[in-house]
């Protein structure tokens, strides 16, 4: 009976620990092992791949997921949209803003303000021809617009909880900034929309950062907020108003064609609130940052004399880092990276999430 009993357990025993070799050896397949230069010891699993989001037109999205340093179980998932239009969430939001890692040269060191601290971060590279989502049908990223992409991410995230299950329930968080302004709202209103049918997405909220809703409101804005908070002076202001807009200077730009008005009033501007003010908020010491695709958007005026007195380094440590990785297989790359490029947006439509999204 004795006996019965240690051979019952014996084989109990084996069965386990056969159990945890077969589940070891089928680790996840998007699963980073390692980073290239990556700090030893991380307290936190990685992973990075592509979703497929159109099986005719071959169009796949490119995503970085980083659990929360602890207890990722109980930690929210946050999805991750830059902006531009047209600007890598990897490049720019994982590796520059709020990612673990920050490039130095060929290493990565920790950033100790990441947002992973408290929750699960998913960078997503969207739309198609931003960082290294891509399709095999060229004529596909001739009409990307902001519905295109809203359908493309709602698909992708419903593609990416069946590569990750555990997560299909999770509170969910869209966040990002600029031109995700646009896209955040109108994946939001698709998810809420999509949930009437099928309760999938557990959208608790939305959070936008400097969003951009509509270029000639948002842009024009600047001329009232530099005048009030005494960056230019009287006359430029009515010049800002009246001669040339921002949002005209920042159109002719664009199409390669600044007319002198607009070069005269810009030029005053830029004179006037200088490069070493903080134009986002005067109170505080000048950070200016050096990822310079979204600045270029922001500030293109003064693209020729931008400085980062911060991390004067950031642009060049960024590019060193990344450009290793098109000959690693760590981030199961397929593409080049484009950081950032030039898309056409339309103005946000009215209330674009619906009920029951916070804001």
């Amino acid at each position: 009976m004795c006996s019965s009993s240690w051979k019952t357990m014996a084989v109990a025993l084996l069965l386990i620990e056969l159990w945890f070799t077969i589940e070891s050896s089928l680790a996840h397949p998007d699963k980073i092992v390692k980073l290239p230069g990556q700090p030893p010891r991380l307290s936190f699993q990685q992973f990075s791949g592509y979703v497929t989001v159109d099986y005719k037109k071959h169009t796949a999205l490119f995503y970085y997921f980083v659990e929360a340093e602890t207890d990722p179980a109980s930690k929210p998932l946050v999805l991750w949209l830059n902006g531009g239009p047209g600007c890598s969430s990897l490049g720019v939001g994982a590796f520059s803003e709020n990612g673990p890692f920050r490039p130095n040269g060929e290493f990565l060191v920790k950033n100790d303000y990441s947002w992973n601290r408290e929750a699960n971060m998913l960078y997503l590279e969207t739309p198609i021809g931003v960082g290294f989502s891509y399709s095999t049908n060229t004529s596909s990223y001739e009409a990307v617009d902001d519905e295109i992409t809203a359908r493309d991410n709602l698909v992708f995230l419903q593609n990416w909880y069946n590569k990750f299950p555990n997560y299909r329930h999770r509170d969910l968080y869209i966040t990002g900034e600029s031109y995700a302004g646009h896209y955040i709202p109108q994946l939001a209103k698709l998810m809420v929309e999509f949930n009437k049918k099928q309760n999938l997405f557990n959208l608790k909220g939305i959070a936008l950062g400097n969003p951009v809703l509509e270029f000639a409101t948002d842009f024009n804005s600047r001329a009232e907020y530099f005048w009030s908070h005494g960056l230019i002076s009287d006359s430029t202001y009515n010049m800002f108003t009246s001669v040339c807009n921002y949002s005209r200077y920042v159109s002719e730009y664009y199409r390669d064609s600044v007319s002198p008005s607009c070069s005269k009033v810009m030029s005053q501007v830029s004179r006037e609130t200088s490069k070493f003010v903080d134009k986002y908020d005067v109170t505080l010491d000048v950070c200016i940052s050096s990822v310079l695709s979204q600045s270029m958007a922001i500030n293109p005026q003064q693209v020729s004399e931008r400085v980062d007195v911060a991390e004067p380094r950031d642009a060049y440590n960024l590019h060193c880092w990344f450009t290793n990785q098109i000959r690693d297989t760590s981030l199961g790359l397929q593409r080049r990276s484009r950081f950032c490029y030039t898309i056409d947006g339309k103005p946000l439509p009215g209330k674009p999430t619906g009920k029951g999204v916070r804001t």
